[in-house]
């Protein structure tokens, strides 16, 4: 069979597996509910948004069996208004994503994850601290989010927006900022790889000297005020100059989150962090990062709604630049998802084809105050694993069990079709 045959095959078998009911695993998937979610295999991409109800993180494992490790979020909030940690709180949420992640580098024969990327200092990406937060062996920072996955699974590279002297748009002063620096400093004085988030710049995010699977890309689209222009590694400013604001109008930190976009073959998925698109009713339109780095995007399969699907993210610009079959929603709070947020991805205003909508968890309360909209979500717990073809031409998403560490599926949904 030919490829265009075979697109043409994809895309009517996904047409088809878009309105079915419930999430039953179809003829041809590798994965079965009810059983362990089945290894990587070489040659695919896995894409799992990790449940850990603390926060976001988002374990990458590429065709060449590379690892890309998206935040380790570890906030303390109390529950309510947080859910509830997952598996338990029997262990901080960093050792939780470690585990995880270690189970999933056996697969590819690695024990370490190559890169990481903080997308900005808050602590549901790189960990919160208190005086319980023990302290890392030989002291100097304390072991949270990123800096406890460290502790656990080496990482190769870190890349942050901030490195190295975290000043835009001023100096962090909160005792879990001060904590990561504290790790990046450890890391430096071991002589252990720190870079900054380049805006434009093609494959920082790979594993260095990878030369296979050339389809596999990530380009960055978006941090620090600046977006790609779509041509080479340009980039344009969005912010106007801090001086020329007053103090109410600097940007805070989710405006200043890392964004990117990953290709493999004609799928594309969308992450942007904690980016918003809130103007205040259009008296600040440069405020609507979101929305310039969606359209820098352009098209995808897959995106994540950017944080946390709460009311000030997730808006229409992005939703008609973007146009993905699914949205993946890191919520771990009664706030995620917001009502508006659902309304503008079910409206069918915004794009031609309901999308489906995967939360890895949901509140009680959020679940009962809107339920004409969350009745839709596709998932409501658990973790959400993207899984793209060996050719890029096809995908699935599997629900797995975050209730423990046997990797259970709960859901298949697909094959669907990439283009």
């Amino acid at each position: 069979m030919d490829r265009l045959s075979r697109r043409a095959l994809l895309a009517a078998s996904a047409a088809l597996a878009w309105t079915a009911a419930g999430g039953r695993a179809r003829a041809g998937a590798r994965d079965e509910v009810g059983q362990r979610l089945a290894p990587w295999r070489p040659g695919s991409l896995d894409i799992h948004h990790i449940a850990t109800g603390r926060g976001d993180s988002t374990l990458v494992i590429g065709p060449d069996g590379s690892s890309l490790m998206i935040d380790a979020g570890a906030s303390g909030g109390a529950a309510p208004p947080a859910l509830p940690p997952r598996p338990s709180d029997a262990r901080r949420p960093g050792e939780w994503i470690a585990r995880y992640a270690l189970r999933r580098l056996r697969e590819t024969g690695g024990a370490g994850i190559d890169v990481f990327l903080a997308t900005h200092q808050h602590p549901d990406h790189v960990g919160d601290v208190g005086d319980a937060t023990p302290l890392a062996p030989g002291g100097g920072y304390r072991l949270t989010g990123v800096s406890d996955v460290d502790h656990l699974v080496p990482i190769g590279r870190l890349v942050d927006r901030g490195y190295p002297d975290y000043a835009a748009p001023s100096r962090l002063e909160a005792a879990f900022q001060q904590n990561y620096e504290a790790f990046v400093q450890a890391r430096i004085a071991a002589g252990r790889p720190v870079e900054r988030f380049r805006p434009g710049a093609l494959n920082q995010l790979r594993r260095r000297g990878a030369g296979t699977h050339p389809q596999f890309q990530i380009r960055n689209l978006a941090v620090n005020g600046e977006v790609w222009t779509g041509e080479g590694e340009d980039v344009r400013p969005l912010f106007p100059p801090l001086a020329d604001l007053s103090p109410a109008d600097i940007p805070e930190e989710n405006l200043w989150s890392a964004a990117l976009r990953l290709s493999y073959g004609d799928f594309d998925y969308f992450a942007a962090g904690d980016l918003t698109s809130t103007t205040f009713e259009g008296a600040l339109p440069w405020r609507d990062v979101e929305g310039a780095a969606a359209e820098a995007a352009g098209p995808v399969e897959v995106a994540v709604s950017p944080h946390h699907g709460m009311f000030d993210a997730t808006g229409a610009r992005a939703v008609r630049a973007l146009q993905p079959k699914a949205w993946i929603i890191s919520s771990w709070h009664a706030l995620h998802p917001g009502p508006s947020t659902l309304n503008r991805l079910f409206n069918g205003r915004l794009q031609p084809v309901e999308p489906r909508v995967f939360a890895t968890g949901l509140d009680p309360a959020t679940e009962a105050a809107s339920p004409w909209l969350t009745h839709r979500l596709a998932s409501r717990q658990g973790h959400v694993v993207v899984r793209v073809a060996e050719d890029g031409a096809s995908f699935t998403i599997v629900v797995t069990d975050n209730g423990d560490e046997s990797d259970r599926v709960l859901a298949v949904f697909g094959p669907y079709a990439a283009n």
